[in-house]
This record gives C-alpha cells, structure tokens and sequence, in this order.
C-alpha cells in the first residue's frame, strides 16, 4: 500500500473526528453546509468471520448527509428529530442502496439497512449483508454525497480477516476493488 493513500485515508478519518470533537465548542448552533470545506465520508467494510457478513458502516457529515437527501427526495429532511426518525430511516435506507453497492467475489453482496444514528455532527448508517463465503476480493461502488459536492472524497476502508485495505476515492471516481 503506498504511503500517499494511508496517509490520505489517515488525515482524512482524522479531520473528520477532528471536527466532530470540537465542534461543539464553536457554539450550539447548528453548523452552515458551507462551513467545513473538506466534503468526506467514510465507509468500513468488514467481513465477520463469526458470522459470516459483511458488515458496512458510513459516517457522514450530518449537514451534508441532509442536503443530498433533499436534493435527492425533494422533500424537508431533519435526522436529529426523533418524531421523524422513522420517516428519515426510509430517506436514509433509500439514499444508501442507491449510492452504496458491493460485490464480494464478483457476485452481488445485498446488503439489509439496520438503521442510523447521529454521533455528533455526524451519522453513521449501519448495514449488514446475509451470510456469505469469506470474500477473497470485495468491490465496492460508492457514490455518496458526489451529486452535492465536486470535491467529494470518499474513503473506503475493508478489513477481511483482520487485514485492512483503504481507497481515497476524488470525485467523479466511484470504483473500488480490493483483492484479499
């Protein structure tokens, strides 16, 4: 693996940490979709062993996750608002299945929407695939957020057996296939 990508995939995590750890003490309002200027979200792809699944988390920057979920569905989206969760958990499986295919083995890997939730400035959506054979390769096809932002960056990490592959995806690149 070359040093430029884990250290991209590295700072880029890491920014994202960053800004929603101390964010909250640049006040309690809520922050503009313009104010950060690093578009990023991140994707762990795990295979369990145990349970023979994939299992996919995707943090995304609650703002913008928001933004495209309007843009996409025409319609007024609030992730924080438990009276709206279950309307938002429709929204949000939706979003996903639509930005978000993988492959294990070159066969397609479907995956089952277990739901979201906000971590701060950020949401992490949970899924889960059937079971399924340890993947000697995995691709994945992520396309989050890049119909909002042209500098969308998308990092991918997957971990088979404890072996960890990261992919800095750059808007409009949306392919990644990792051999294991």
């Amino acid at each position: 693996m070359n040093f430029t990508l884990v250290m991209t995939s590295f700072l880029g995590k890491s920014l994202l940490y960053c800004y929603i750890v101390f964010s909250p003490l640049f006040g309690k309002t809520p922050i503009k979709a313009d104010f950060h200027p690093l578009h990023v979200s991140t994707s762990d792809i795990s295979f369990n062993s145990t349970d023979k699944q994939m299992e996919v988390i995707c943090t995304i920057f609650t703002d913008d996750f928001e933004l495209a979920l309007e843009k996409q569905f025409h319609t007024k989206t609030d992730l924080s608002r438990e009276d709206m969760h279950k309307a938002m958990d429709v929204l949000v499986k939706n979003y996903i299945n639509a930005h978000l295919q993988l492959k294990s083995n070159a066969a397609a890997l479907p995956l089952n929407y277990l739901g979201f939730e906000i971590n701060r400035e950020a949401v992490n959506v949970y899924l889960e695939s059937g079971k399924t054979a340890q993947p000697k390769s995995i691709e994945a096809q992520v396309t989050l957020l890049q119909s909002l932002y042209d500098d969308q960056l998308n990092i991918v990490h997957m971990t088979v057996n404890g072996k960890r592959k990261s992919t800095r995806l750059d808007a409009p690149a949306k392919l990644v296939n990792q051999a294991f």
